[in-house]
């Protein structure tokens, strides 16, 4: 009975410790935007793709299954990109996130002036993607905020 309570012990420590030394994934830090490109050009629907350069803080690489995002210029809605393609995220390094989205015209036009004119606008993306690895995914928010200058054209 005394080796089944010692062992017992050792499996819950060593347990606490696995546990204690697995850390939640860190979010992945945005650096650029790359690649951008107006295809199918329309007065009512674009459609826009371009490269979202990242970097992964994390001492391990990892694997982003899919994304779900919603994107925003001046707090108006651009358009929604969803993405069930497998890309490899390298440890410590940064990796582009390809993303294509139908636009509403209407709604570039609300911004066409500050854009032609250089001024900054203001990008936010919002959503969900799903990152992991060998086959253990976890949904984590996507929450980005920033000023830029882009080309309209």
């Amino acid at each position: 009975m005394k080796m089944k309570k010692s062992s017992t012990k050792i499996f819950l420590f060593i347990s606490l410790f696995l546990i204690s030394g697995c850390s939640s994934p860190k979010e992945f830090e945005y650096q650029d935007y790359k690649n951008f490109h107006l295809e199918n050009l329309d007065f009512a629907t674009s459609k826009v793709s371009l490269d979202l350069q990242y970097y992964n803080p994390n001492n391990f690489g990892l694997q982003l299954r899919r994304t779900d995002l919603d994107i925003f210029i001046n707090n108006n809605f651009l358009g929604h990109s969803a993405s069930d393609t497998l890309i490899n995220i390298p440890r410590r390094d940064t990796f582009l996130l390809p993303i294509k989205f139908d636009v509403d015209m209407r709604n570039v036009l609300k911004n066409a002036w500050n854009t032609l004119l250089g001024n900054e606008v203001t990008v936010k993306v919002t959503g969900k993607v799903k990152v992991g690895k060998a086959n253990v995914f976890m949904s984590m928010p996507v929450n980005y905020e920033g000023k830029h200058k882009f080309p309209l054209f």
